[in-house]
């Protein structure tokens, strides 16, 4: 074995002889490090900081806008929950709305005795008299004519103005001049019999009717109810017209008004009756004869 070789197999072997010795001297319990330990410590430490405060930075970042993406995604699903339920809120209250109608004018049909009701909708208000006239989805193929008193379950609201087959007029109440008047009365207190008139126009000023009297009457006050009469034959006795607002008498002072506020609400209609006095006069006739 050559001198070179001999040397080199000692460095090998001096080599490891300080590598064990140091991993001894590394792995014993020790209060105290070394100085050359401490540095080594540090400076990887150093390294470490140094290396992840990028990182953790880019992380928190990353977590933030996540965050705020989860947080924006949980705002859209619940203001698309919120805009739901208030939907379905407004639909069941509006069902609710034209359950109560119908429920009232299913009552008042029962309570008819004298006349043929005919169910109608109302599918438009006329652009030229866009307040005083509504049309109605029934016509001369569900017998609906002309001058046909049309009401809700609060009151009358007017009369069918036009007819054609499947749609119809109507002017309502504050549409009324001398040439659509009613003939009209009102109960008196102690049995005194009925205070007569007719419902002879519209104020405008005031949203009320103007109830003309046939005679002078001390008794007729304020709150009490008009009716229509049934003279003339155009509409059937006992429509409820309207609530005397006022009694008076007119710039001359020679004849009695009031003014009736009516019954009905003649801007939110949505479903009427059409009174067809004729076709339930012919029935009660017929029943008249079939009784004899």
């Amino acid at each position: 074995m050559s001198f070179f070789r001999r040397k080199r197999l000692f460095t090998i072997l001096l080599g490891l002889i300080l590598l064990v010795g140091l991993i001894g001297f590394s792995i014993t319990d020790r209060d105290e490090l070394s100085s050359t330990e401490q540095f080594v410590q540090d400076a990887f430490g150093w390294m470490q900081q140094i290396v992840l405060m990028p990182i953790n930075y880019t992380s928190q970042v990353v977590t933030n806008l996540n965050n705020i993406s989860n947080l924006h995604h949980e705002n859209q699903v619940l203001k698309e929950n919120l805009s739901q339920y208030q939907r379905t809120l407004y639909e069941v209250q509006e069902l609710r709305s034209e359950n109560e109608e119908l429920m009232s004018l299913l009552d008042k049909t029962e309570s008819i005795t004298d006349y043929t009701p005919i169910q109608a909708a109302v599918i438009a208000r006329s652009p030229e008299q866009w307040f005083n006239q509504i049309t109605i989805n029934k016509g001369k193929q569900h017998g609906v004519e002309r001058d046909m008193a049309v009401i809700t379950a609060e009151g009358m609201i007017g009369k069918v103005q036009s007819s054609s087959q499947f749609t119809s007029t109507v002017l309502l109440l504050n549409g009324f001049d001398r040439s659509n008047r009613i003939a009209v009365n009102v109960q008196l207190p102690d049995d005194g019999g009925d205070a007569r008139g007719f419902i002879l126009g519209y104020n405008e000023d005031n949203d009320q009717l103007i109830l003309e009297f046939t005679e002078y009457h001390d008794e007729i006050s304020e709150g009490e109810t008009v009716f229509s009469s049934g003279l003339g034959g155009v509409f059937p006795a006992g429509l409820e017209i309207g609530g005397i607002e006022e009694v008076t008498t007119d710039q001359y002072g020679l004849t009695q008004i009031a003014y009736v506020e009516p019954s009905a609400d003649l801007e939110d209609l949505n479903h009427v009756i059409v009174v067809d006095r004729e076709m339930a006069t012919n029935r009660d006739i017929e029943n008249e004869e079939e009784d004899n």
